[in-house]
């Protein structure tokens, strides 16, 4: 089976919306907006792939099902996986062998500025062994914890992956949850370590902790250093003796899964295909099991790594398809594809993504509603991992609450709309998704379920109509060198942590897992974990339900008046430390007038902290 922000700029009111989210980072100033003329440049990286830039269509016919490969680099963040990817590029021909080739698959510009991948890359290979001509189909995929939706997307197409090692670092937290989300898909697993060239890389430490870790024996572990081109052609034949080729026939009906998805304004619709069974050409009449809307393929090819289109695509292929999709909600991802008079079961597709960090977006003026509205369409087909609520607010006018996988993912999609659409937009203080159980029979009736889900801080529905209070909490995964530990510890229970298991990995290195409320480590537990371990630490997690929580709505008032925008979920015992910080924050951000102003967090008619901003004198 196959098995930050270019950040809108802050004006008026909405500088107190920062002003709260500085209070939860325990930053002073705000950060400095981009220059918006990186905004005016191509919506993509434009760069050149001599090599690649083929006139003539491919053949795909010629590449039989036992030549293909199909496999995904998988890794921590900076462990080298695009680099890696660059040199097998080069070493197949894909592209020219130039100094220029750094991240050639990261084509958005927030990627090359961030040093980071955040879309999954494909890039189609032909290479030469024993006589053989094979297809091998690499899927680059992000590092950060936050885009780990895309690796589980990339990875229904493939049937192995390299998992990148530092051998400095080692082993890394998304190391072992990229681990378990191939080997969750069954799929074989090529260990690389890679930056040998470094001066402290300790390779065969390195070697042990795989063995240990993930019972991978070090001998199957390939030693390479992608920047050096060193030992990589080595990962080029493991990839074709340890992979094995997908299962498929190319006799049977046509069954396409679409498990990436682009929007291009002239072409509409690019669709990311992975063909299970059956053959695509131009000109053929397809339907989605998702709408049961009927299309007609104007082209197909394969990503080269630009586009390069085929005759037709075969089943044990990866490529992609236009075919008129012109509205944003018609390419749907895990969508699966088939011919009209030859309906197929659908594939499984994918578990929805779960939101982890809502914010609320608004246009910072009222007349660019339509224009963001249209860029924010666009940008979710490019990330369907994003959702969307309508809101509006009385200091804000109309915007959406917006569901991101967490604060990086949020910059990022900030700063795509920015420089992709040249939108400036106002982001209120991040918040995570609580539940509450309703008593009152009249509310559960208007919202017709006795659950709820809250979104929005200003819509905390009082304590007297609820049962209990829930907030989502998840499992979070730290590895650190031993002399950290007792300080890392110390972070977790400040953070209302719960402590579910503790492993050496090494001789110096531990692996801790706990139980976290997921608004404790939402905004700064990353920075805070960074810094006390002087950048040693790294943190992953994975959602883990909702758990029972005395929590309580805390009300910022100025001069008696309730601010909506700064209403905070906080937990009770937090409720003080929390009102007190945005107080003070508040008093030092906002700007000074001729008369007093009373800056007051409260927990219902309790005033639980207060500043107050003295007079500025007239001069005389």
């Amino acid at each position: 089976m196959w098995t930050p922000v270019g950040r809108g700029r802050w004006h008026g009111r909405a500088l107190t919306v920062w002003a709260t989210s500085a209070a939860h980072r325990g930053l002073l100033e705000p950060r400095l907006t981009p220059s918006r003329g990186a905004a005016a440049k191509s919506r993509t990286a434009d760069r050149l792939y001599s090599s690649a830039d083929r006139k003539e269509k491919i053949d795909m016919s010629r590449f039989s099902v036992e030549n293909i490969r199909n496999f995904s680099i998988i890794a921590h963040v900076d462990h080298g996986k695009s680099t890696l990817a660059d040199r097998l590029l080069e070493l197949t021909g894909t592209i020219d062998k130039t100094k220029n080739n750094k991240q050639v698959l990261d084509k958005l510009q927030v990627e090359r500025e961030r040093g980071i991948t955040v879309k999954a890359q494909t890039a189609s290979l032909f290479y030469n062994c024993e006589g053989k001509q094979y297809l091998l189909n690499l899927i680059d995929t992000p590092g950060h914890v936050d885009f780990s939706y895309e690796v589980s997307r990339s990875l229904s197409a493939c049937q192995g992956v390299l998992l990148v090692v530092d051998a400095n670092e080692g082993i890394q937290a998304q190391t072992v949850a990229n681990f378990f989300l191939a080997f969750e898909a069954q799929l074989s697993v090529i260990p690389v370590i890679n930056k040998i060239d470094l001066k402290n890389a300790d390779p065969a430490r390195v070697e042990k902790q795989i063995e240990k870790v993930f019972d991978i024996p070090s001998d199957e572990c390939i030693k390479i250093s992608a920047k050096l081109g060193t030992n990589v052609e080595r990962v080029l034949q493991a990839v074709i003796e340890r992979i094995p080729p997908p299962k498929v026939h190319r006799k049977n009906p046509l069954k396409a899964l679409v498990f990436d998805s682009t929007f291009d304004q002239y072409r509409g619709v690019i669709a990311n295909v992975a063909l299970f069974d059956g053959v695509v050409s131009k000109g053929d009449k397809i339907i989605s099991a998702h709408t049961k809307k009927t299309y007609e393929v104007n082209e197909v090819g394969v990503l080269n790594p630009n586009e390069q289109p085929t005759h037709k695509l075969y089943a044990g292929q990866v490529g992609y398809l236009i075919a008129g999709m012109k509205d944003v909600t018609e390419a749907q991802i895990g969508d699966t594809l088939y011919l009209p008079k030859q309906p197929v079961e659908p594939l499984p597709g994918f578990k929805s993504a779960k939101p982890m960090v809502f914010a609320g977006m608004y246009p910072i003026d009222q007349s660019e509603y339509n224009n963001l509205k249209s860029a924010v369409e666009k940008l979710t087909i490019n990330d369907s991992s994003v959702t969307v609520h309508r809101d509006s607010s009385l200091a804000l006018g109309a915007g959406w609450r917006l569901g991101f996988l967490g604060l990086l993912h949020m910059e990022v999609f900030n700063q795509r709309l920015e420089q992709e659409y040249n939108a400036s937009v106002i982001l209120t203080t991040p918040t995570v998704p609580y539940k509450a159980v309703l008593s009152s029979a009249k509310l559960i009736k208007e919202y017709r379920e006795k659950e709820i889900t809250i979104i929005n801080p200003a819509q905390f529905p009082d304590k007297s109509k609820v049962t209990e209070y829930l907030e989502p909490v998840i499992l979070g995964t730290i590895i650190t060198p031993d002399e950290y530990t007792g300080k890392v510890m110390m972070l977790c229970q400040a953070r209302r942590a719960v402590q579910k298991n503790m492993m050496y990995i090494d001789q110096n290195r531990v692996m801790l897992k706990y139980l976290f409320p997921l608004n404790e480590i939402v905004v700064d537990f990353y920075d805070s974990l960074k810094s006390l371990s002087s950048g040693y630490a790294s943190f992953d997690y994975e959602d883990a339900g909702y758990q029972t929580a005395d929590l309580v709505k805390m009300d910022i008032l100025l001069n008696g008046n309730l601010v909506e925008e700064l209403v905070t979920i906080v937990h009770k015992d937090k409720a003080h430390t929390v009102g007190k910080a945005i107080c003070e924050r508040l008093k030092d951000s906002l700007p000074r007038q001729l008369f007093e102003i009373a800056i007051q967090a409260a927990i219902g008619s309790k005033i639980i902290a207060r500043e107050t901003m003295v007079v500025i004198l007239p001069e005389k």
